[in-house]
């Protein structure tokens, strides 16, 4: 997305008075991997399993680096993930929802706000250049709306490639969450 008037609304209605949207201003390791692996567990998003802490706060207290989360009645509900790259470009690097809170018309809402956010980025970090083109990358690995939702908000597909993964399985957001049980 290179302009910001490319952004187009959702079509839903919003998702009323009860769910909003906020800045985790305070860097946390812990929050933040929550986030990953309660939004990612079961898309098998695997790259940041093995991020130490002191990992995940380098690059949380990195200049142009945010968190949004949306909450729903206070319940942490999905996130985006912003990153302010060279030449003005920011990339939304992580975004989803929690498996209670898809389907429920929040996450056209909190993609169409964070890219809103991404342009405007630069006005909370001043040493930023403003913001020339908004990005982000998709996969087989993300939810099956995914692209869809993308494509909505006004990002064009650039570029596809195709390469070998190794097979993981979804790690759940806690080990064993989607095991069944026998009495």
């Amino acid at each position: 997305m290179t302009s910001p008037a490319d952004l187009l609304p959702p079509s839903a209605p919003a998702p009323g008075p009860e769910v909003r949207f906020v800045r985790a201003e305070v860097p946390s390791p812990e929050f933040s991997r929550y986030l990953y692996t309660a939004v990612g567990g079961d898309w098998a998003w695997t790259d940041r399993l093995p991020w130490s802490y002191e990992r995940w706060r380098a690059y949380l207290e990195r200049p142009g680096v945010e968190t949004w989360v949306a909450y729903d009645r206070g319940t942490p509900a999905g996130y985006v993930e912003l990153e302010a790259q060279p030449e003005g470009a920011v990339e939304i690097v992580y975004f989803g929802l929690l498996p209670a809170f898809q389907g429920r018309g929040i996450g056209g809402h909190l993609l169409a706000f964070g890219t809103e956010r991404a342009w405007d980025l630069a006005g909370r970090w001043p040493d930023r250049e403003p913001t020339q083109r908004v990005w982000l990358h998709t996969c087989t690995k993300d939810g099956p709306h995914a692209l869809a939702n993308y494509e909505r908000r006004g990002f064009r597909v650039f570029a596809t490639e195709t390469a070998e993964e190794p097979a993981v399985a979804a790690p759940g957001p806690w080990p064993g969450a989607h095991e069944e049980t026998t009495a």
